[in-house]
Formats: structure tokens, sequence, C-alpha cells
């Protein structure tokens, strides 16, 4: 559950206001109903807008009550919750495709020890 001063990213673009998914903001007031606003700002720290959301247009990636990042992982999770049972599928391939890049860049690396002089 999102927290005051938490910072999130937005998951979906929102294009009347000028905001687009990943785009980071910081949580300045929670109201009823899963409702909070938004303040986002640019990188001097001029607010661009402030804006209700709901936690279905965003993610929390930095937690104001422990002053800790979200785990990557944590990341990945919530954002895959908003997507399409096919798009999951298609993140699940990249990912399989990403595992196995690895593992043959340390069988090469490998191969390659075993083989210097």
């Amino acid at each position: 559950m999102p927290n005051l001063f938490d910072i999130i990213e937005l998951a979906v673009d929102i294009p009347d206001r000028g905001l687009h998914a990943g785009m980071a903001g910081t949580i300045v007031d929670c109201h009823p109903d899963n409702v909070y606003e938004v303040e986002f700002a640019d990188g001097e720290g001029e607010t661009l807008d402030f804006l209700a959301l709901t936690p279905d247009q965003f993610i929390v990636i930095w937690r104001a009550k422990t002053k800790t990042w979200v785990p990557v992982a944590e990341r990945i999770a919530a954002l895959l919750a908003h997507l399409s049972e096919e798009a999951e599928r298609e993140v699940l391939d990249f990912v399989h495709f990403l595992y196995a890049r690895k593992q043959q860049s340390q069988a090469n690396r490998k191969a390659m020890t075993r083989e210097a002089p």
C-alpha cells in the first residue's frame, strides 16, 4: 500500500497532462478510496504537475517509511500485474533469453580460461 512521501513511477502514459510511463513523482497526499495526490517535478525541482492517481496507474519505487528503494524484482512484479497474460508470456520469453545468454557467456569465459597458457 502506498504511503505519504513514497516515490512512484508511472505505469501508464497520461498524454493530456504531458506525463509518460516511467516518470517519477512523489505522493504528497492520500485521499479516501485509494486515491493519491502525486507531485511531478523537473530536474531543478520545479513542479510540473499535481495529479490524483490510483494504484493501477503507478508502482512504488522508494518507500519513505523505511527510506529504502523497492527491490528491482518487486518493481518488475508490480509492473507485470499491469500487463495482459500474452504480454507476461513475452516477458517470460525474454527472461529465458537473458538467462540462456548469461549461461552461454559464463561457459565461454570458462572455456577461454582453460585455453589460456
